[in-house]
């Protein structure tokens, strides 16, 4: 109350287009930074106008126009030309991950992957999904039982496939935790390139952003809290005033974090760490008590925040690095396709695997402030900048593009694979102006 309030306006820049935004209001970065978002639910051909006002006055670069035609999340519509979408995109020429991945496969071999694949994953890990893109149309088939993710990558290619034309591709993802092909380069036969969303130091998996970390992108502004924008304008309170302790809440997945509950209990002025569920260890609840669970936005009522592996890699540490704490990270062989970019003492502060200099870590924490709180900082930047949406979207297809370079042989329809249907698109006008190449009936 009493404070100038921002205020967005989104129109059609054509009087003769209508057309349903929702803008909520902008966040609120606490640096003198606001993100701004909004979500279509229609389509406009001839551009839109987003102006951006503090009182009456225009902010930033304010008015933004946006002269080519603008659709909705589910239009499908798809740019023909990826070069045209990636420049549109501002999609990174390079992605040191991706090029690492693909050192081990500088040809790939469809023929052997059929033969192969089925038989040596799907029976023992059950979680690997066979998908074909072929014509913008994506069809998969699942082996094994334990493939109910798969409904992740699939909304991540079908959103990809209406926003542009995606390479002719047949690859094998898995949706399980662990990364699976654990050959080397020179071993005989080779590693098969399976796509993955975790990687590890003895593995040769092939890396996709998390599935979390894309459902939370497709998911802004639908209902879900926790998506990576969201949390970067609800960072708690200003640094000084933050709780000068450690915290840690997690399910019991990783024995490491059974530790760090013990560390609490003896240590609660360094340190507050809870279970909020037990699954691998439940004779452990007695002993060690039951967390309650905390919203995700209160995490940062606290200067330090400990991230301790779970299964595999602990997929909140993207939004522990977005929020304005320092993140205290357990040495570890999994990594996501982000952490290339990121180095121990500049983004966050790296811990030993076995948590026996995490104490020392946050009392150098305690007695270096502003150091602590730079870097901080410096992790939230690099993440703002690594975890933008158009970024996963980018990365998405330099992984279909690299691969499908690499194919010795044409992408086929598989027995046993199916259609994966584009959502209908009852709810918005979607009229698309870019003409489709002729194609036959599936």
């Amino acid at each position: 109350p009493g404070r100038t309030q921002f205020k967005v306006v989104i129109k059609a820049l054509s009087p003769k287009e209508v057309t349903r935004i929702y803008t909520p209001r902008p966040l609120d970065r606490n640096d003198g930074t606001f993100l701004m978002r909004y979500r279509m639910y229609g389509s406009v051909t001839k551009g839109l106008k987003i102006e951006i006002l503090y009182g009456d006055q225009h902010v930033a670069q304010s008015p933004y126009i946006l002269k080519e035609p603008v659709y909705h999340e589910y239009c499908d519509c798809p740019v023909e030309d990826p070069e045209v979408w990636q420049d549109m995109m501002s999609c990174p020429s390079q992605e040191p991950q991706i090029t690492e991945d693909f050192i081990s496969f500088p040809t790939i071999d469809l023929q052997r992957m059929l033969k192969e694949i089925p038989a040596k994953f799907s029976q023992s890990r059950g979680a690997i999904v066979h998908y074909t893109i072929l014509d913008n149309h994506i069809y998969r088939r699942s082996l094994g039982k334990y493939t109910d993710f798969k409904m992740f990558s699939d909304e991540m290619f079908l959103s990809l496939a209406r926003k542009v034309r995606l390479p002719d591709v047949e690859f094998y993802l898995n949706v399980g935790d662990w990364p699976v092909e654990h050959r080397k380069a020179n071993d005989t036969p080779g590693p098969v390139p399976v796509i993955s969303w975790c990687g590890s130091v003895d593995s040769r998996d092939i890396i996709l952003p998390t599935y979390d970390v894309t459902h939370s992108t497709l998911e802004t502004l639908r209902g879900v809290t926790n998506d990576l924008l969201s949390i970067q304008g609800n960072t708690g309170p200003f640094w000084e005033n933050k709780t000068e302790r450690a915290l840690f809440r997690g399910r019991d997945s990783r024995e490491e974090r059974l530790h760090l509950v013990k560390l609490s209990k003896e240590n609660p002025e360094l340190l507050d760490a809870g279970i909020t569920g037990y699954f691998f260890f439940r004779e452990k609840e007695k002993e060690l008590g039951k967390a309650q669970l905390m919203g995700f936005f209160d995490f940062f009522k606290y200067k330090y925040q400990v991230n301790v592996d779970g299964t595999v890699a602990a997929y909140r540490f993207p939004y522990l690095l977005l929020g304005d704490s320092l993140v205290l990270k357990q040495d570890s062989q999994y990594y996501e396709h982000f952490y290339i970019g990121l180095k121990p003492w500049k983004h966050y502060v790296p811990v030993k695997r076995n948590l026996e200099d995490l104490l020392e870590k946050i009392k150098w924490a305690k007695e270096n402030d502003e150091e602590a709180r730079k870097i901080a900082k410096e992790g939230q930047l690099m993440a703002r900048e690594l975890l933008q949406p158009h970024r996963f979207y980018c990365y998405y297809y330099k992984v279909l593009q690299k691969y499908a370079e690499r194919q010795a042989s044409k992408p086929e329809i598989r027995d046993g694979m199916e259609l994966v249907p584009q959502p209908d698109d009852r709810d918005s006008v979607c009229s698309c102006h870019r003409k489709k190449p002729l194609r036959e009936d599936l």
